[in-house]
């Protein structure tokens, strides 16, 4: 938390200097808008050269003092960004908050895990992990979320994950640029949705038609400079009047190209800049440099293409500005030579567009990974197996505190299939949800809540808990039933990673029994990997009929000091002490 701590200090001192740069700029600025004021009326109240010479010299000081006031608001934005990243960090570290999006929205009961797994709402893994602030950057890390990659990509992931937790400098930096973006979903579809439409061409008549009112303007104030003869001012006059009409004859195209698209300048400019800075930076995971050479383009890079496409968006919207658009259209066609360029440019980097973002996406995803990395020094990168082996050391829920959560050891091999038993609050369900985590971020290339892992990634199917709104046992049974169904459909011909805790529990003793025995079963005739906690010692017998597939796990509880006391530690064989009975007559139930 310390380097959070110190860097929000620093930024917060180089703000504090931006914002003298700033105010000071302010007044110059507003100091030279009134000299130019008064230097434009003094020479039209005396046609004194010396006032003219004044008011052109003060119009180039103070249109620069305009983009000098513009770089150094956009340094004071990205500051700000900074300040509040770092903010957000030293919340989360110190367990006071979490300031991030938890993605509730994409909570889907019918994934094999998501639900069971807590992967999105409140104090979910995805809220934890999550570090984006671009849609596509959001939407790229709940999809790695929702399924494991190949083995190759999972070890590609890890490379390039190591590599940035270490660059806390450009991370920071590019989320800061993200920020200050101010991305949305409805921004996204409206850039897509624009690259994806098709246009009418820009034909060689309308190019033709489009320089030669113009020229002839140009032509006809050069004559009148020169002779002074009214008639070129007329003819002016005739040919602005001309060129408002052909721009008529190219709105409705204008309009077309612009419509959704109003207003996105300003990201499109910032998605420019997200990938200037992944340009910019050398990397060294193959990972990192691939997704960098999606950035190339035909002519230039592409933040450069980004940029002129923001210019050109920035152009379009001045249609809407009367006077912009009488004044630089009747003189020059304006937006017509904006269209064709508009055009031109879809034409020949349209296509890649969706690519270029993809590749932001991707690294935000890579970027919170890596902060995840950063945040948890202490957690192993699971190496990688193709031979069903499934290993680790001082396994933890990693979204617990560190100072209090208890780990424990625990392989696969050579039985492959857990039955695990224990009184309620021991941690067989938190020990469950450990693994599947633990799977979950090994599938997508993040480090793990371990000392040590080696792991065989595999689909993961989990059934733990069913929907709150599934309030009478008949639907909840049912329920259970399909989710089980599904799990077995997906065992047929491929092995998965299986949690089961505590199914059958909409009928009878002796029902639930059988049935969690047949599915212990039809689990080992899967050849799945996995576990499953129960209540019911009978089920752990099991073990002796499949001795080479089955392993009997447990939580014990003590009671000390007149008092329950809970370890969290697995061990070996099947639960002994029972503690309803005794906490039921301790609070006074019974």
């Amino acid at each position: 938390m310390e380097i959070y701590n110190d860097r929000k200090i620093q930024f917060e001192q180089e703000l504090n200097e931006l914002k003298k740069k700033y105010n000071l700029l302010s007044t110059i600025r507003l100091v030279c808008g009134i000299l130019i004021i008064i230097s434009g009326y003094y020479f039209l109240k005396t046609y004194d050269s010396l006032y003219l010479t004044t008011f052109f010299v003060l119009i180039v000081v103070f249109v620069f003092l305009m983009k000098k006031h513009d770089k150094i608001n956009n340094q004071r934005k990205l500051k700000e960004a900074l300040i509040a990243i770092n903010t957000d960090e030293i919340a989360y570290l110190s367990a006071n908050k979490l300031p991030f999006e938890n993605g509730i929205e994409f909570n889907d009961f019918s994934h094999p895990y998501c639900y069971d797994l807590d992967i999105f709402s409140n104090h979910s893994l995805f809220q934890n992990l999550n570090r984006t602030n671009t849609f596509i950057g959001k939407i790229t890390l709940v999809s790695r979320l929702m399924k494991s990659l190949s083995n190759d990509e999972i070890l590609k992931n890890q490379e390039g994950v190591k590599e940035l937790s270490h660059k806390i400098d450009w991370r920071q930096n590019f989320s800061a640029i993200a920020k200050v973006g101010k991305d949305s979903k409805l921004v996204y579809q409206k850039i897509i949705n624009w690259s994806t439409s098709k246009s009418e061409e820009f034909t060689l008549n309308d190019t033709i038609l489009s320089f030669v009112t113009p020229i002839a303007i140009t032509i006809s104030f050069v004559a009148y400079l020169v002779t002074s003869n009214d008639v070129f001012l007329k003819a002016i006059g005739y040919l602005f009047a001309i060129n408002l009409g052909i721009i008529g004859r190219f709105y409705k195209r204008i309009k077309f190209e612009i419509n959704h698209t109003t207003e996105i300048d300003a990201i499109v400019k910032q998605y420019g800049l997200l990938i200037q800075s992944i340009e910019n930076e050398a990397f060294e995971s193959e990972k990192l440099n691939n997704l960098k050479q999606k950035l190339a383009s035909k002519n230039q890079n592409a933040s450069a293409e980004l940029k002129k496409l923001s210019e050109l968006f920035s152009k379009m919207d001045t249609i809407n500005n009367l006077v912009v658009s009488l004044v630089f259209n009747g003189l020059f066609l304006f937006h017509a030579h904006t269209l064709k360029s508009l055009l031109n440019w879809k034409k020949e980097n349209a296509a890649s567009l969706k690519d270029w973002l993809g590749v932001i996406g991707e690294y935000e995803m890579l970027n919170s990974l890596a902060n995840f990395s950063y945040n948890n020094s202490d957690f192993a990168f699971p190496e990688i197996n193709a031979n069903y082996e499934i290993s680790f050391s001082d396994l933890s829920h990693p979204l617990l505190n560190s100072k209090t959560r208890i780990g424990n050891d625990v392989s696969f091999q050579p039985q492959s299939f857990m039955i695990l038993t224990g009184s309620n609050m021991s941690g067989k369900s938190t020990f469950l949800r450990s693994l599947g985590i633990n799977m979950v971020l090994t599938g997508i290339g993040a480090p793990v809540c371990a000392s040590k892992a080696n792991v065989h990634p595999l689909p993961i199917l989990v059934s733990m808990r069913l929907s709150d709104s599934l309030s009478d046992s008949e639907s909840y049974f049912f329920a259970e039933i399909k989710r089980l169904k599904l799990i077995m459909d997906n065992l047929e011909g491929n092995r998965a990673f299986v949690l089961l805790d505590e199914i059958l529990r909409g009928t009878n003793s002796d029902d639930k029994r059988n049935g969690t025995i047949e599915v212990v079963k039809k689990m080992i005739s899967k050849s799945a990997i996995g576990a499953i906690a129960t209540h019911d010692i009978e089920v752990c017998l099991t073990t002796n009929e499949f001795p080479n597939q089955l392993t009997n796990k447990c939580f014990e509880v003590e009671i000390v000091n007149d008092d329950l006391h809970f370890d969290y530690k697995l061990r070996d064989g099947i639960c002994k002490n029972k503690s309803a009975t005794f906490l039921m007559k301790k609070i006074g139930v019974i």
